[in-house]
């Protein structure tokens, strides 16, 4: 049967000050990217914490994207030392993003973590991060150039070795894709119950799943949502979340039938 309704994805949202007023704001690429790479229906979520009714929001969507941002977790979440003054952080989205996707994974919505998302997704399993990777040594450089062009900036900066077996591999079939790198933070300490999928070639995990969770979980640190209509890899990642969000929304169908 197919399902008579297109799948509807949540959107994480950050929250943001815009000239006088505060915003709640997602960024365009992940927007279009459920709608041209998973064929769904985004809805951006705003950054309200417990304002928010996550279990209710939840039984609604089909699927949940957790968005890249210019912000990072707090350390605090994960036991990591006070960051320096030049840090951005968003309390509002952790008070948010945190227990969303805790409960997302506990009632069985499929996940898709992108950057800050996927870092989310560590946390959340009990993970730690790198604040600053180019500052621990042993890592190559995986910020952007942001003197560069945005396509620069986001064009393909190194290769990814794809662990056989897991979520990517069957999304892909291959051993190995060409990805971007746009992130200061990485991987520390892995959070329980969390598969490697990937790894950059210094070693660092840059694709992770949930090893026991209902349905698809799976966190990238790239952007798989840039230009994903271009890149067959990315398109791939697209595809198989956007599968595992029409079939949450058939056995949601079922059961108003």
């Amino acid at each position: 049967m197919q399902c008579s309704t297109t799948p509807l994805v949540g959107v994480t949202g950050c929250s943001a000050q815009l000239g006088l007023h505060p915003f709640h704001i997602a960024g365009d690429k992940y927007v279009k990217g459920v709608v041209d790479g998973s064929g769904c229906c985004p809805l951006i979520i705003p950054a309200l914490g417990d304002a928010l009714p996550m279990k209710q929001l939840l039984a609604s969507f089909d699927g949940l994207l957790f968005t890249g941002s210019p912000s990072n977790i707090e350390p605090h979440h994960y036991q990591g030392t006070p960051s320096g003054t030049d840090a951005h952080h968003d309390p509002e989205r952790d008070a948010t993003t945190l227990p969303l996707m805790k409960a997302a994974i506990e009632m069985g919505v499929p996940v898709l973590a992108i950057c800050r998302g996927f870092q989310e997704m560590n946390v959340v399993m009990g993970g730690s991060l790198h604040q600053k990777l180019h500052e621990v040594g042993g890592f190559i450089e995986h910020r952007e150039d942001k003197t560069a062009s945005v396509g620069v900036q986001y064009g393909l900066s190194h290769t990814v070795t794809i662990e056989p077996g897991g979520l990517l591999y069957e999304a892909w079939g291959r051993t190995f894709a060409e990805v971007n790198s746009v992130h200061t933070q990485g991987i520390d300490r892995l959070g329980k119950g969390l598969r490697p999928e990937a790894y950059a070639p210094d070693g660092l995990i840059e694709a992770v799943s949930v090893i026991d969770a209902k349905r698809f979980a799976l966190g990238v640190q790239w952007h798989p949502e840039w230009e994903v209509t271009k890149n067959p890899f990315y398109s791939a990642i697209f595809e198989v979340f956007g599968n595992a969000c029409r079939l949450r929304a058939k056995s949601r169908e079922k059961e108003y039938e």
